[in-house]
């Protein structure tokens, strides 16, 4: 078999991440001959990483509503060929036992490698051949005049290999340490494909030391809010989460911050109900606490540290609550359930767990993540412009994609 022949693949996947391997061992299993180039010394770290080692691999109830896109709509598609259950049957067959931990989020008991060792299992399966670390080094399309029937070639530190597709799986800019770039947009502009802004996304929020007031001493609290992040009009509206909040020494973060990142806007404000489901009007009329301090009071439903804060927020510290006037309580309520707080920033890339942002799905087919305009091209995972809720969507969207894309590549 001449060399020519050798290099001339079906479908070359550029990125070894979830979505990349996912793909290709679908793919691979289909029938399709696949090569993954990764410019990464280790492949699936950010799958390795995740979940604090065990890897929210899905949701259960993962769905459109989990999901942000300028067009909500284009998720669709692929989720409903490639559902949570699918992969949850997937990860039985590989006996990785595991667990649900909170609001339909599934985790590994042992630890995340359960998911890279089954992704290049299946790849294995399918026999794809698997590259790095390579560098790839341009992306050309070809002259179909001359009837070879590859459509790109692939240049790499390596030598050039030529395809039938390519599909485009690098994931986005968070965690450079671990080999993140925004090679896909790259590519993507190169061809004339339009990009929506990114920015971090699932990431925490950072404040100055005025906004912040006596909470920036409270480093490692967590207590369940309710958080209203985003605004009328803007790229996703509105959100309200029911989750836990995290007091860090940089400002805030856990679910409820982390989820409430992705609407925000830079100048905007969140809003915080830190009395979360308890019923402030009962808390502060109950008459067995009139004669309370109103730290204790507040002690009943924070842990001390921060019912003083609280307290000593409003000058209200060593005050029995009866001795405390109309005009003080209504602020210190105010406060408690409406927090209104500018926060300076967010942490940036890399403490954020996603992008937000991407290829504009405008110009890909929902059905098949392929390109409208460049035949072959496909883009899956993160690079695309849909965005997942914290609590495994994301994961869920690298498996949909990647499904749909390979279930694609197999009928051509």
């Amino acid at each position: 078999m001449s060399a020519e022949r050798a290099n001339n693949w079906d479908a070359i996947v550029i990125g070894g991440g979830a979505a990349g391997l996912f793909c290709a061992g679908v793919a691979g299993q289909l029938g399709q001959k696949v090569l993954v180039l990764d410019h990464a010394e280790v492949l699936g770290e950010k799958i390795r990483i995740s979940g604090g080692g065990r890897c929210n691999f899905t949701n259960m109830h993962s769905g459109p509503a989990n999901f942000l896109s300028l067009n909500p709509n284009f998720v669709k598609s692929a989720l409903s060929k490639f559902k949570p259950k699918d992969f949850i049957e997937l990860v039985k067959s590989y006996n990785i036992p595991f667990h649900e931990k909170h609001k339909g989020q599934l985790f590994c008991d042992v630890s995340a490698k359960q998911i890279v060792d089954m992704l290049f299992a299946e790849c294995a399966k399918g026999g794809v051949v698997i590259k790095n670390p390579v560098t790839v080094e341009s992306i050309h399309q070809l002259d179909q005049t001359d009837g070879v029937g590859a459509l790109w070639q692939v240049v790499t530190n390596q030598g050039i290999q030529t395809t039938k597709a390519i599909v485009m799986a690098t994931g986005g800019l968070p965690v450079p340490a671990i080999g993140a770039t925004d090679f896909a947009l790259d590519i993507a502009k190169q061809l004339n494909l339009p990009i929506v802004e990114v920015r971090p996304a699932l990431v925490p929020l950072s404040f100055t030391s005025d906004e912040f007031a006596n909470l920036s001493e409270l480093s490692g609290l967590s207590v369940p809010v309710k958080v209203s992040s985003g605004q009328k009009g803007q790229r996703y509206g509105v959100c309200y989460f029911d989750e836990d909040l995290l007091l860090t020494h940089k400002g805030l973060s856990g679910p409820a911050i982390l989820q409430g990142s992705s609407y925000w806007h830079e100048g905007e404000v969140i809003q915080i109900n830190w009395l979360n489901d308890v019923d402030c009007d009962e808390l502060f009329n109950d008459d067995a606490n009139r004669l309370k301090l109103t730290e204790n009071i507040l002690g009943i439903v924070f842990p001390q540290r921060l019912a003083k804060a609280f307290a000593e927020q409003k000058n209200l510290l060593g005050r029995k609550w009866a001795e405390v006037g109309k005009k003080d309580r209504q602020a210190l309520k105010d406060l408690l359930t409406r927090w209104s707080v500018k926060p300076a920033g967010t942490l940036g890339w890399k403490k954020a767990e996603v992008m937000l942002g991407g290829v504009d799905t405008k110009a890909l087919d929902g059905q098949t993540m392929m390109s409208k305009q460049h035949p072959g091209l496909y883009f899956i995972g993160e690079c695309v412009d849909v965005t997942g809720h914290l609590g495994g969507h994301n994961f869920q969207w690298a498996w949909a994609s990647g499904f749909a894309c390979a279930q694609s590549l197999a009928r051509k």
